[in-house]
């Protein structure tokens, strides 16, 4: 079903505002469970969508993306996390990062769970709607999972990576973080991360869609 820009606003709107408020949360939860309450005293350990907007890439980047692309994609501002403050910070670092993406996979299967809901009723325009909602919400957590997982700092992908290495490699790995949003745009602008991003996307909504069998 085609929409247009006004009708892609209203039905991605909700699922992407959920997407980044409960992926920032989940690491502002980790964090303080393991023992650091930075985030948690900058009032950012809360499921309030307004402590967690940026208004570059939770507004401009997804209406842009809706206006000059076939996906809506954005980004909360990061839960800013101390490791140093957490018990184990090198192998409590894989659960806060980690924590991120398996939000956003709890949201795929929650959104699933919402449109094999609604096919249990009449088909009506409310029905479609939800439908559309749960659909976009599918596709949203996909992209923000897949995307956060990228090995690569300061991405989610790239903390795990680095709470795995080796000591010496992960010192190593980690003096590349300052070059790591110039790495990842050179990426994007590349194809590259488009090659990693998309087919891991469809396999995860496919393994939701057949889970849940919903089409």
């Amino acid at each position: 079903m085609d929409l247009g820009i006004i009708q892609k606003i209203t039905v991605y709107a909700i699922p992407l505002i959920f997407a980044i408020t409960l992926h920032e949360a989940a690491h502002a939860f980790a964090a303080r469970y393991f023992g650091d309450s930075t985030a948690y005293m900058l009032g950012r350990m809360t499921l309030n969508p307004l402590k967690h907007i940026d208004p570059i890439w939770t507004i401009l980047v997804p209406v842009i993306t809706l206006l000059f692309s076939p996906f809506v994609f954005g980004a909360a501002k990061p839960v800013p996390v101390n490791f140093d403050a957490l018990r184990r910070p090198k192998q409590d670092m894989i659960w806060v990062a980690a924590a991120g993406p398996a939000a956003n996979l709890l949201m795929m299967v929650g959104w699933a769970a919402l449109g094999k809901l609604a096919l249990m009723f009449p088909a009506s325009d409310a029905v479609v709607f939800v439908l559309l909602v749960a659909k976009a919400g599918i596709f949203v957590n996909a992209i923000l999972m897949v995307f956060n997982l990228f090995p690569l700092l300061p991405l989610d992908g790239g903390r795990i990576l680095a709470g795995l290495l080796p000591a010496r490699a992960s010192y190593a790995f980690s003096r590349t973080e300052p070059y790591g949003m110039f790495i990842l745009v050179g990426l994007i602008l590349t194809g590259v991360m488009g090659a990693f991003l998309w087919p891991l996307v469809d396999f995860s909504m496919n393994a939701v869609y057949s889970l849940l069998s919903l089409r």
